[in-house]
Parts: C-alpha cells; sequence; structure tokens
C-alpha cells in the first residue's frame, strides 16, 4: 500500500492541557511522518468552514466556539494508511468509549469538553482539511 497524508488537529483542551508533547510524542512512535505542523488561534470562518457538514446540528455553534477560543495545533500526517491509523491512535470519539491506550482515554475529558485530537475520516475529507489549513492540495 503507498503512503498516504491526512489531517490532525491536537484540539485546545489538550494543548491547554500541556498534553501536545505526549500526543506527538504518540504520532512520532507510532510511525508517521510529520510533513507540517503549526500552533495557530483558529480563525471562525475557518472553524465554521471545517464543521459545516454539522451546521444544523445543535452541538455546532458550541463547537465552533470551543476551537477558537484557544490554540490547537495542526498536522499533515503521512504514513501507509494513515487515515485509518490515525483514527485507530485517536480512539473512538468519545473519550468514555475510547480504548485504552488511545490517545482521546488518555487525553480526552469528554465530549462535550474535549476529546483532545481531530482527524479526516476519508481521503477526500483529508484533502479538504489539509487545503484549508495548508493552502495547498496533497
Amino acid at each position: 500500500m503507498a503512503q498516504e497524508i491526512t489531517f490532525a488537529i491536537i484540539k485546545p483542551d489538550a494543548v491547554a492541557g500541556k498534553h501536545s508533547g505526549a500526543i506527538i510524542s504518540r504520532i512520532e512512535d507510532a510511525g508517521f511522518n510529520i510533513l507540517g505542523m503549526a500552533k495557530i488561534l483558529m480563525p471562525v470562518e475557518v472553524a465554521q468552514e471545517l464543521y459545516k457538514a454539522h451546521k444544523e446540528r445543535p452541538f455546532y455553534q458550541s463547537l465552533v466556539d470551543f476551537m477558537t477560543a484557544r490554540h490547537c495545533i495542526v498536522m499533515a500526517l503521512e504514513k501507509e494508511n494513515a487515515i485509518e491509523e490515525w483514527r485507530n491512535l485517536m480512539g473512538a470519539t468519545d473519550p468514555a468509549e475510547a480504548a485504552p491506550g488511545t490517545i482521546r482515554k488518555d487525553f480526552g475529558i469528554s465530549l462535550d469538553e474535549g476529546n483532545a485530537t481531530h482527524g479526516s475520516d476519508s481521503p477526500e475529507g483529508a484533502r479538504f482539511e489539509l487545503e484549508l489549513f495548508f493552502g495547498q492540495r496533497r
């Protein structure tokens, strides 16, 4: 299988909790190549675009507010089967349901208060998110 590139975010809860270094170490220990990384304060318009698929859902505005209130770290990650591998390393969306040893289990607070990380769910999603944050098609 060929190398694949995915998009990842260390969310504001994990950055504020000083877990970024530990999460980046896990990413590298899992064999990912970090092709790009930046600590940003996400603009509201970018968060709205990132989460536009959830616009009609009741949690949309609170998610946008959460993601834009404090710094996060955005990354382009490369590895064979990167999308699936990153999603496995993150664990279930709800930290309470995530498997032991996953990032969300170890560093997530809760589904409402922050689950530590975000990752693309498909090749199309990865291309969209990488272009949104890094300004180039991958």
